[in-house]
């Protein structure tokens, strides 16, 4: 997604006409089993597409039984028709395999999604723009620095309040980064009073697509999408039609010979409130998951620990809630393994701080993500293991909000003086010489 400044990335244009998803990410998200076809149901095209405050509705509320025919009942975009929009349609429904990795994905969050657009009164079609901006994977990083579902860019994401500090990215949290999106969608159907140019300014910042109305305006054309097309770049021009294509898929699926899984209408996961700094390791096994089960709804945690105050919550599927309360009722151990360090000087290299914290470099690396054949510059803050001193200590909030890193590249020790190399010039040579290579 676009800020109001920044340029269209080629990269995100080609998301979904490739077989694999437009992201720099692992796709290990747990992936419900596919199951049988769900019906195809007509899709509802009356409800209103104005947005408004609604009391929060309930699954009892709805005849639907699983998720795709709750949004298919909600579909309030006008339609549009053209070559693009067919286009996309093949080319989905060619690669069964990639959407049944999309629509596995989205299984864990689209209750959530359908669920905020329906509070809000917003189109529900809109719970699958994640399928064009990040296939569903919360891990998805653009080249442009988008992340997340929602794909926000860091400024983006600022204005909306999503916190981005060493310890975790809210871009990437899907409670926050829904709550975003939808709201600067909302603000972009306020200002445009046209879901399809909202999702075109969403895409391609409203700035731009302002001056394409005005350029229409001048010229006494037609300011709706389709007639504004021509002047918007590759990407955005692509932008509804893909959505408008998985749109079609979703509402008759059996007609384009694509399996959905069934995803049930209740919700998948709940929110655990975290009391005290918690080993996102440990988080996981007092669930009783997997590590890359709990990132699948926690993405948003970039360090092993899980610091900040009790308004920091943690998504489990609710079974594993369950299990979370009743094993940490019986944990009698620490919770957090780690604390915090600040470099002070030149003389603190990570093999140094090893040694002083009781771990290893490589330990020391892979918690702070710090590459080899880099060194810390000074007033860095780091990850280091707690030692008997901090154990029953939490990491400050005001560390977590404005603790940096910062990194250059480690050239070992500094070049000797040219006298010293006159005495020993083959020690020298070979030494410089290696140097180069590093």
């Amino acid at each position: 997604m676009y800020d109001m400044t920044r340029q269209p990335s080629i990269a995100a244009a080609l998301v979904l006409l490739l077989s694999a998803p437009f992201a720099h990410a692992i796709d290990n998200a747990p992936v419900n089993a596919l199951q049988s076809a769900v019906a195809a149901r007509p899709a509802a095209v009356n409800a209103p597409a104005a947005f408004a405050n609604t009391a929060s509705l309930k699954v009892d509320d709805y005849k639907e039984t699983d998720v795709w025919g709750r949004i298919r009942s909600g579909y309030a975009i006008p339609d549009i028709s053209n070559n693009l929009v067919e286009r996309h349609v093949r080319s989905y429904s060619a690669k069964p395999d990639y959407m049944a990795r999309i629509s596995g994905r989205a299984s864990l969050y689209l209750f959530h999604v359908v669920q905020e657009l329906e509070k809000r009164g917003m189109p529900t079609e809109l719970a699958l723009l994640p399928v064009i901006e990040s296939a569903f994977n919360p891990q998805a990083l653009s080249t442009a620095s988008a992340a997340g579902l929602w794909q926000f860019v860091p400024g983006t994401g600022k204005d909306y309040d999503l916190k981005q500090n060493m310890f975790k990215d809210e871009r990437r949290g899907v409670l926050a980064s829904t709550d975003a999106a939808l709201t600067y969608l909302q603000r972009l159907y306020t200002m445009f009073g046209d879901w399809q140019l909202a999702l075109a300014a969403y895409n391609w910042g409203e700035g731009n697509v302002q001056k394409a109305i005005k350029k229409n305006q001048a010229l006494g054309k037609p300011t709706d999408f389709e007639s504004l097309a021509d002047l918007m770049p590759a990407e955005t021009r692509n932008y509804v039609p893909k959505l408008q294509a998985v749109k079609n898929i979703v509402a008759n699926p059996s007609q384009y010979n694509v399996t959905l899984p069934v995803i049930d209408n209740q919700p998948y996961f709940t929110t655990v409130d975290k009391t005290s700094d918690i080993d996102l390791a440990i988080a996981a096994q007092l669930a009783e998951m997997s590590v890359d089960e709990f990132k699948a709804l926690n993405p948003q945690f970039k360090r092993p620990v899980i610091t900040g105050d009790d308004r920091t919550k943690i998504l489990l599927p609710q079974k594993n809630a369950e299990k979370f309360h009743l094993n940490l009722a019986q944990w009698g151990q620490a919770l957090s393994t780690w604390t915090t360090h600040k470099i002070t000087g030149a003389k603190e290299s990570i093999t140094s701080l090893a040694s002083k914290f009781g771990t290893t470099p490589e330990v020391i690396r892979q918690a702070n993500n710090i590459p080899m054949q880099t060194r810390l510059k000074a007033g860095s803050t780091i990850l280091v293991p707690k030692t008997s001193a901090s154990v029953g200590n939490d990491i400050a909030e005001n560390i977590v909000d404005s603790a940096v890193m910062a990194l250059e590249a480690d050239r070992g020790e500094p070049r000797k003086s040219k006298a010293t190399a006159a005495s020993n010039s083959r020690i020298s040579r070979n030494t410089n010489s290696r140097r180069k290579h590093r």
